[in-house]
């Protein structure tokens, strides 16, 4: 069975095509990044119409490069929700429109999932039940996933989300966007105990939530003391003492929540599930406990159309069509 899907939830526009839910059979992402570092994020307008004018010819592409024609695809998938409701938009109707030519049926898939299934893509074995850490710029949550199509959330961000903490604290540190991702590679070489942060919901030791506001709020506040001072910052020391205790808190957490709901089997998804320190103390602390542990290739981490076709692949195989009137939603519960 081949799926063809697109993905358009933020600043990237991607396209794939996937064959049974786990071969890639070819896939593209067309980043907006050069177009956002002059504002310092994603800027939705910006984002919405670089979406309407990379869209088109990125599918072509993907089709000449598969010499795969609408008459050998078995459905298409398209992101729905959550996100940037312009940027979705483009996605959906751009799905729409291309079902009533062809008629083939439209797949709705939910961003999240999508994520999850990123994990199905590099890790053939890994078949649900298992505790998954979805964790990148606009969520950060603890799923167990019970099926390939149903997930129940037991822990959620309460402010931020992890990766939308590290481009604010990488920005104010001077790092192009995403700062996160200069931020990670510079923090190898500083020391992680340099400068002292508050551990977030530190007494809460029955609630699986995230809390990165407070921790970012102290850091923001050490550079600025640092720049009052018209010291030189130590941008290695800092970079390494966030991302310690942004990590510190994410794995503790999921650990716990893993420990507490019978889990030995966890999954991490999403664009922080590229950071090293965080894949480095997951793996460490599954295998110290004979945990299985499973991670998506570094270039499926970020948003990518490969993972909307392959959970396509099994909402299709659960009946999950979507009429012509779907809608693109900001926000919308697992």
């Amino acid at each position: 069975m081949k799926i063809l899907a697109v993905e358009s939830s933020c600043d990237d526009t991607a396209a794939a095509i996937v064959e049974d839910g786990k071969n890639i059979i070819v896939s593209k992402v067309a980043s907006q990044i050069e177009k956002h570092k002059i504002y310092g994020g994603v800027v939705p307008e910006v984002a919405s119409r670089n979406h309407i004018e990379s869209i088109g010819a990125l599918v072509q592409s993907i089709l000449e490069e598969s010499k795969i024609t609408f008459k050998n695809l078995n459905a298409l998938a398209v992101t729905y929700a959550p996100g940037l409701v312009g940027s979705l938009l483009v996605g959906v109707n751009f799905i729409k429109g291309l079902s009533l030519a062809t008629k083939l049926p439209i797949v709705p898939v939910h961003h999240i999932k999508a994520h999850i299934a990123s994990l199905y893509l590099t890790n053939h074995q890994l078949k649900p039940p298992f505790l998954c850490l979805v964790v990148s710029g606009g969520h950060s949550s603890i799923f167990e996933v019970l099926d390939y199509t149903k997930i129940r959330r037991v822990g959620k961000t309460r402010d931020d989300a992890a990766g939308e903490a590290f481009d604010k604290v990488g920005r104010k540190l001077g790092f192009d966007y995403p700062g996160g991702v200069a931020l990670d590679l510079i923090a190898g070489n500083g020391d992680p105990f340099s400068f002292e942060l508050p551990t977030p919901l530190k007494s809460e030791t029955s609630s699986y939530d995230f809390s990165f506001s407070g921790v970012k709020t102290a850091m923001i506040n050490i550079i600025n003391q640092l720049n009052q001072k018209q010291q030189a910052l130590p941008l290695e020391d800092l970079a390494a003492s966030f991302r310690n205790c942004v990590v510190e808190h994410l794995v503790s957490t999921f650990i716990r929540a893993s420990k507490d709901l019978g889990y030995k089997t966890l999954g991490i998804c999403g664009g922080v599930s590229a950071n090293s320190l965080l894949r480095a103390h997951l793996e460490a602390e599954c295998f110290k406990r004979r945990w299985k542990f499973f991670k998506p290739e570094k270039s499926l981490c970020g948003d990518n159309a490969a993972m909307v076709a392959c959970e396509g692949y099994y909402e299709f195989l659960n009946n999950n069509f979507a009429p012509l009137n779907l809608n693109a939603k900001a926000s919308e519960n697992i």
